[in-house]
């Protein structure tokens, strides 16, 4: 394909779209690092090293309107091509690339995300959410007065750090689970995240909800708790129980009418299966409930995503800007309430009614949808072992570099596909034979036949990947042993782990309370903020 054969979509292309509702697709195919550094508010990170296992689950309908940029590196070309080999069928490119947006005069949001977390400042704003200083937060711990401290986060994300006595209450479980927790309309619930918006859709959540408890977000979360030298406890495990029937009904009675007063539309499985029988528009079907849950059964087709991450994190699961989301809950409460913040967002979302059950047919975890490949030649860890022995194969691991660092075959290397792609047979390091994995070898698999174009050396798959390797019980080893290239796969998120230094939590918070006012410069958002007033 002739590199200017592809259509091009102008940045007043895009603002149209939006500003009409209609559907897009907006797409960085950078890795994640430098997607972070500046992107359109909609526009969501599909990195081209991961094109194929992300793309037919983020873009399900192939007549969708695709744009695709890159920053000038030639990667968007690249994707264009794969995507018209996969079947899409209206993919552009971006007029100028990242460039041509900014000259256009279109804003550009750092960090990863932003819709959501723009959007948490623009509640916080109009709502007048309820908030504490850790200070006050403090006090409130050391003393006599029952309090009790909800963590909206993800149980990872709690156990790594929170505030001491912390219970863990991911976002969408809040409503659900508060009554029980703090059965007491004396206690004071606490809610906090590792920044300001999960605890900001937290606590309003509650609000909204009509929760007869005092309800207080934690002020800028365990950032502000590290800021005003507080000590954070690491490897709680506390977590909400079952709740009792009279807690779940005025749950789910109040989460309703929050949905309604949203504008949140009402399916049943028989009226979702007719549009989705009729391919005219996206259609994403999500689970909202916990892991446990899912697994134990649920709709087939549907996607697990916890409800407070799906509203976090909106961009990352439905990359289709104009898209339907169809949330699922037999106990509606979760769903209900999610859908009332994806309302708000500008979201067209619809709830499952009448889900019982016996509809929840499907065991186990989601399996992503992926483009199909030829049957390629593996090899057995046992025999990769005996190769590594004999000294004439070289190990290219393709996990994510975070994964690589924390364990991965003696010797191996590490790098992404996009290096192959741009970089060619120039990126390889002499071999007589390559074997290619990751964590399950899923997405190493499309690395071979471009890997088979650059080399005369046999290609070969570790069968099971990484895991099967630990399996068999055999060596690894930690550490950045031979990186092919720089680590640019994944942003460092300023609220994550607890070494980032006190100066660049600052800034993190500093660039939050500046949301709103880029979303009045960019003008493409369509939130509507429930207020006691709307």
């Amino acid at each position: 394909m002739a590199k200017n054969a592809l259509p091009l979509r102008h940045y007043s292309d895009i603002r149209y779209a939006l500003l009409q509702r209609q559907e897009i697709a907006l797409l960085d195919v950078r890795e994640e690092a430098y997607y972070a550094e500046g992107h359109p508010l909609f526009a969501a990170n599909v990195p081209l090293s991961k094109l194929e296992l992300e793309i037919l689950n983020r873009v399900p309908r192939l007549t969708t309107p695709v744009t695709l940029y890159d920053n000038g590196e030639g990667l968007a070309q690249i994707a264009a091509e794969r995507l018209i080999a996969l079947g899409y069928r209206n993919v552009a490119l971006l007029a100028g690339g990242l460039q041509g947006w900014r000259e256009a005069g279109g804003e550009l949001f750092i960090d990863v995300n932003s819709p959501g977390k723009a959007f948490g400042e623009l509640v916080e704003s109009l709502a007048h959410t309820p908030s504490l200083a850790a200070q006050e937060v403090n006090a409130l711990l050391q003393s006599d007065e029952p309090v009790v401290v909800l963590d909206s986060r993800r149980f990872d994300e709690y156990q790594t750090m929170s505030i001491p006595g912390g219970i863990s209450v991911p976002g969408a479980e809040l409503v659900l689970r508060a009554r029980d927790l703090a059965p007491s309309p004396e206690t004071k619930i606490i809610v906090n995240c590792a920044g300001r918006t999960r605890s900001i859709i937290g606590t309003q959540s509650l609000v909204n909800a009509g929760v007869r408890n005092p309800v207080y977000a934690l002020r800028n979360g365990t950032i502000g708790w590290t800021l005003a030298g507080l000590t954070l406890a690491h490897q709680q495990n506390r977590r909400y129980g079952e709740t009792n029937e009279t807690a779940q009904l005025q749950a789910a009675r109040a989460a309703r009418e929050v949905a309604d007063r949203a504008g949140v539309q009402r399916l049943t499985l028989a009226g979702l299966a007719a549009l989705q029988a009729q391919d005219r528009r996206t259609i994403y079907l999500f689970d909202v409930r916990d892991a446990e849950e899912y697994a134990a059964g649920h709709l087939p087709g549907a996607r697990h995503v916890p409800g407070g991450q799906l509203v976090q994190e909106t961009d990352h699961y439905a990359s289709v800007r104009g898209a339907l989301i169809v949330l699922a809950d037999e106990k509606s409460v979760r769903a209900d309430m999610s859908a009332s913040w994806l309302a708000q967002m500008g979201w067209d979302v619809a709830v499952l009614d009448e889900l019982n059950a016996v509809d929840l047919t499907q065991r186990g975890d989601w399996k992503p949808v992926v483009p199909s490949l030829p049957a390629l030649p593996e090899t057995t860890p046992e025999q990769l072992a005996a190769w590594l022995e004999a000294g004439d194969t070289l190990v290219l691991d393709f996990t994510t570099s975070a994964n690589y660092v924390a364990s991965h075959i003696p010797g191996a290397a590490w790098l992404q596909r996009s290096l192959l792609t741009l970089m060619g047979s120039a990126s390889l390091p002499a071999a007589k034979r390559y074997v290619v994995t990751c964590g399950s070898s899923l997405l190493a698999r499309y690395a071979v036949e471009e890997l088979s174009t650059l080399t005369p050396c046999p290609v070969t798959v570790l069968k099971g990947g990484n895991a099967a390797w630990r399996a068999a019980g055999l060596p690894v080893e930690q550490g950045e042993t031979r990186l092919l290239q720089p680590r640019n796969d994944r942003y460092r998120r300023p609220y994550e782990g607890t070494d980032n230094s006190a100066a660049v939590m600052q800034a993190y918070l500093d660039w939050e309370y500046g949301l709103i006012a880029q979303l009045e410069r960019d003008g493409t958002h369509g939130f509507n903020v429930l207020t006691p007033q709307s």
